[in-house]
């Protein structure tokens, strides 16, 4: 059993242990069963209509009675009116991303919400803390979609970005088990969050030959590219292998976003195209073997998560 800790406090949840809000794959089902198993779920609003968000949301409270939050990417061209939703729906708990913290932080908090924005440098979080959040998320290179320029992994970013903020630190990327888990708190973080893993969940709204291909994914399977436009890892295929060859012609910015197109993150992980949608997914996914209910995935963490730790206190040396 976890005892409590910055993060279970600030969320009132059981265990410090926060579903990602994926576009594609993060609808009420997914959050309302990683909330009533005890950590905190997320519905992700990046690829939802504002009606299709209060839909989620409204289903997620009828779902759980423990808390719940909603991811908002700020390049949203419709943010206003998902933020107006959030604020009338009563949800307490945002996590912001892609954008500057410091447009909507003082204006959330205001409306008692509370804040949590995803970094992937010590340079972010530093501007995070300072626009007034109330923690941050530092993801590293190994995590799934869109990422950080600067390639800087989890076990690197976690204890820098721990250094110098004052505020809590949730750790995220790479992370899939209760030993990896063991492992970010080690580091220096309160918490971790979890998206890999969570896709190839039952509750997950992400298409069943997604998850499949998921679960056959080995090391070496996913690769980070489109760095140009905005760096995003995928699952290697045919959509992938088509960015390679164009690659080799030194293509223009403009030459990139016409293969990219629109809609590819739809068409692979919420649709099934496994050849021409883009697969969006972390390097952990080759420790993802089976697809499960939502409930098992945390009760197992955390069980690895004892144990490991009881392992590790066994085995450490003594000077």
């Amino acid at each position: 059993m976890l005892r409590k800790n910055k993060i279970t406090e600030l969320f009132n949840i059981k265990y410090p242990l926060v579903q990602a809000g994926m576009i594609w794959a993060s609808g009420w089902k997914l959050a309302s069963a990683v909330s009533n198993a005890g950590g905190l779920g997320i519905i992700g609003a990046g690829s939802m209509y504002p009606e299709v968000l209060k839909e989620h949301i409204q289903k997620c409270k009828s779902a759980t009675k423990y808390p719940f939050g909603v991811n908002i990417p700020m390049l949203y061209p419709n943010i206003d009116k998902l933020l107006q939703i959030i604020i009338d729906e009563k949800v307490k708990i945002i996590f912001t991303s892609a954008g500057n913290p410091k447009t909507y932080t003082s204006f959330l908090k205001e409306h008692g919400i509370t804040v949590v924005h995803v970094v992937s440098s010590v340079k972010f979080a530093l501007k995070a803390q300072e626009a007034g959040v109330d923690a941050v998320v530092a993801e590293g290179f190994e995590a799934g979609g869109h990422n950080g320029r600067d390639e800087t992994t989890t076990f690197t970013l976690i204890p820098m970005v721990k250094e110098k903020i004052a505020i809590p630190l949730i750790a995220a990327g790479g992370i899939a088990t209760g030993r990896g888990m063991l492992a970010a708190l080690v580091l220096g973080a309160d918490g971790v969050q979890i998206g890999s893993r969570f896709v190839a969940s039952e509750e997950a709204s992400s298409h069943p030959r997604f998850k499949q291909k998921i679960v056959e994914s080995k090391e070496g399977d996913t690769q980070l590219t489109l760095k140009e436009l905005a760096p995003v890892r995928l699952l290697k295929n045919k959509f992938y292998n088509d960015i390679q060859a164009l690659y080799k012609k030194t293509p223009t910015i403009e030459e990139l976003k016409k293969l990219l197109g629109r809609a590819r993150a739809k068409k692979g992980m919420f649709e099934g195209d496994l050849e021409e949608g883009e697969l969006e997914i972390g390097q952990v996914a080759g420790l993802i073997h089976e697809i499960k209910p939502a409930a098992k995935i945390v009760e197992e963490i955390i069980t690895d998560f004892d144990n490991s730790r009881n392992q590790l206190a066994s085995n450490l040396f003594t000077f």
